[in-house]
């Protein structure tokens, strides 16, 4: 175990983060400059893939409309959910631990926690209120979703617990 915070981050967990940033460290800049923009534009894309998905939607009946409308709620409700329990962990961000990696975004401040993911828990949220709403468009949020996590790691600003567990809470709520 690794202790940061008030939480002791898996040793699997530590390991596989830096593996990753150390790859991410020597993969080529163009590599690095898009991972660092892919991961918030990640967010805005899987929010446009919602609104292709809510469109389809708006044509057809009531119910469609109703669900169209109320689709980003359980958004909201995750990324609500997300931050309670990082004020809960206050688990420190790897990128500030006793983890040493050179990383290709900036660490965030201190006291935005690193567990869950908050773009994770959005991602996973979004791709599949995605793919409730339309089947076709959803297939793609997905793999965008599980990328956006992924790029997180890659940055060095989250372990992958992190965002698995944010994606898991994305996609449960």
């Amino acid at each position: 175990m690794v202790r940061t915070g008030t939480l002791d981050v898996p040793e699997f967990s530590a390991d596989w983060y830096q593996d990753i940033v150390d790859a991410a460290a020597r993969s080529p800049q163009p590599v690095q400059w898009f991972a660092g923009h892919f991961t918030e534009g990640a967010i805005v894309l899987l929010g446009l893939l919602l609104l292709a998905a809510a469109v389809t939607r708006l044509g057809a009946g009531p119910r469609d409309r109703a669900l169209a409308l109320v689709a980003p709620i359980p958004v909201i409700i995750a990324y609500g959910c997300s931050e309670g329990l990082k004020t809960l962990v206050d688990e420190e961000r790897p990128c500030r631990a006793a983890v040493h990696a050179i990383i290709a975004a900036s660490c965030p401040p201190t006291g935005d926690w690193s567990f869950p993911s908050n773009h994770s828990t959005i991602a996973g949220a979004l791709a599949v209120a995605t793919l409730l709403l339309a089947r076709r468009i959803g297939f793609v949020a997905l793999p965008v979703a599980a990328l956006a996590a992924f790029s997180r790691v890659f940055v060095g600003v989250h372990y992958p617990h992190d965002v698995v567990a944010g994606l898991l809470l994305g996609t449960g709520v």
